[in-house]
């Protein structure tokens, strides 16, 4: 992905030492490990499993790490990423729907810090806070991403970011407004396939937003895409599910299956039009 010695979005929030260090154990095994993992790409808030000491067994390690020397770096790459999406977006939103495009702020933070949402921290993993309109990323997530979910590259990163900034996009079109009206009146697994709906639009947004910084900037390089796919691969609720030995469960799914999550972003990136990205009307995902 082509990004030094581009624009650098002015929305990005850096937040460092907010309360503490990173909480590590608490949880064994290949389930306690599969349940952080699905916190930090999903924005599962498993802090009530992870390091508050009433569940699991071990002995919990705080991790008082400074910010590493590739910080620096990695700032600036989530800034790139960020521009692009607010440049790609608020040109999608004059053409295809009329209005101004909204900019979001994403708050990169260091171990812990508050949202309006609640606490975010590594278990949390990148979300979107539709009552502030932020985007929280921990600087520790790319790590996370390369080394134990097994989806590296800049590209990959900037698909998880992307598809965080598609939920924004979702709040900006009251999408997300609708959802959440609509969850009060279900149960958990009508809940749950309304959220797998919500997640692979999010998911085609940011395939819309890939052909967008193509087109305006020359972004991409040989492989970029692929990237993205494995990404989507490898957090797929199927793929999770097998990884950590379990029966796959369709009712439990909240984020589609692997091969869902990498046909919706690639129908964004062949279309780039937001209408087709209208998973709930869709009779297949």
């Amino acid at each position: 992905m082509k990004w030094q010695g581009r624009r650098v979005s002015r929305n990005v929030e850096r937040r460092s030492g907010g309360g503490g260090g990173r909480a590590i154990g608490g949880i064994g095994g290949i389930g306690g490990i599969v349940i952080l993992l699905l916190g930090w790409y999903f924005g599962v808030d498993v802090s009530g499993i992870v390091g508050n000491g009433g569940a699991g067994t071990g002995t919990q390690q705080v991790d008082n790490s400074t910010i590493d020397a590739q910080d620096p770096e990695i700032e600036q790459f989530v800034g790139v990423v960020l521009a692009d999406t607010e440049d790609v977006w608020g040109a999608i939103f004059q053409q295809q729907v009329g209005e101004a495009y909204n900019q979001p702020k994403l708050v990169l933070f260091d171990g812990i810090t508050r949202s309006a949402c609640g606490t975010a921290n590594a278990a949390t993993g990148p979300f979107y806070c539709p009552s502030d309109q932020d985007v929280y990323l921990d600087t520790a997530f790319f790590r996370t991403l390369q080394q134990q979910l097994g989806a590296g590259g800049d590209f990959a990163a900037a698909y998880v970011v992307a598809h965080e900034v598609g939920h924004h996009v979702q709040d900006e079109l009251g999408i997300l407004a609708e959802t959440n009206r609509m969850r009060s009146q279900m149960n958990e697994a009508d809940v749950n396939a309304l959220s797998v709906r919500t997640e692979l639009q999010a998911d085609c947004y940011a395939g819309i937003w890939a052909q967008g910084t193509q087109a305006m900037n020359g972004t991409l390089e040989p492989g970029d895409i692929e990237e993205a796919m494995n990404a989507a691969s490898r957090i797929g609720d199927d793929t999770l599910q097998r990884n950590a030995g379990q029966a796959v469960s369709p009712d439990s799914f909240t984020h589609g299956t692997s091969a869902q999550r990498q046909r919706w972003f690639q129908r964004g990136f062949d279309s780039g039009d937001m209408t087709d990205c209208d998973t709930f009307s869709a009779d297949q995902l």
